[in-house]
């Protein structure tokens, strides 16, 4: 389970074993290409000067929240890279990507020649959903279960894990019932299999674990 990012999905709701100094459930994933780590990251909202220290996870948990008015709120990210690929974990409520794409921000706006694809568990706004920018200028929302309906080689591989459900009026009311109750409690493990085979990202569990990985504040309100 070392391998891949299956992993992440496969843990969205189990318990986070005693003493973890990083991230283990509820992981939000965002990967970006054609743009530089520390550029997207500061994109993100990232401090410059926290970002350059690269100090890992189970070290910035330790130190004081940067300045900032009494209400603002933060939430951690770890971030490295795996090929092409920028990634970033977060195990807040949701994706900061997704939230402020969604939201319009717009630094967080893809360029034409940037890919993003962000699997977002919008813990306290369900469902979790999966948000594809596929470097077109445009970008393709679709809730974990179905897929974007651009009909590219991400939706391919969504179609291939098993982790496009079947729906009303392609299938009946009962098959669409028995279906999700087989196959619902592994759909977060089946979308994120699904984005590790389109994007062949590979992310250490023992060091997302360990919180072993770089790490910055970002900014939550």
């Amino acid at each position: 389970m070392s391998d891949g990012i299956a992993w992440i999905g496969a843990q969205q709701t189990t318990p986070t074993p005693p003493g973890t100094r990083g991230m283990y459930a509820g992981i939000s994933l965002t990967l970006a290409r054609g743009v530089d780590q520390d550029e997207f990251l500061i994109n993100l909202g990232a401090d410059l000067d926290e970002l350059s220290e690269r100090v890992p996870l189970s070290e910035l948990r330790t130190r004081p929240l940067p300045d900032s008015p009494p209400t603002a709120q933060f939430s951690y990210a770890m971030y490295g890279t795996c090929g092409d690929w920028t990634y970033v974990l977060e195990n807040g409520h949701m994706a900061t990507w997704a939230g402020g794409y969604q939201g319009k921000v717009k630094s967080m706006t893809p360029c034409p020649d940037e890919e993003i694809l962000c699997l977002t568990v919008n813990r306290y706004s369900p469902p979790a959903a999966l948000i594809h920018a596929p470097g077109d200028g445009r970008a393709y929302r679709a809730e974990f279960g179905t897929a974007t309906g651009r009909g590219g080689f991400l939706d391919l591989a969504l179609t291939a894990e098993g982790a496009v459900f079947p729906s009303i009026p392609d299938a009946s009311e009962a098959e669409v019932v028995a279906y999700h109750e087989e196959h619902g409690p592994r759909l977060p493990e089946l979308v994120f299999t699904a984005a590790g085979k389109y994007t062949d990202v590979v992310i250490d569990q023992t060091a997302v674990m360990a919180g072993d990985l770089p790490a910055v504040h970002l900014l939550m309100s």
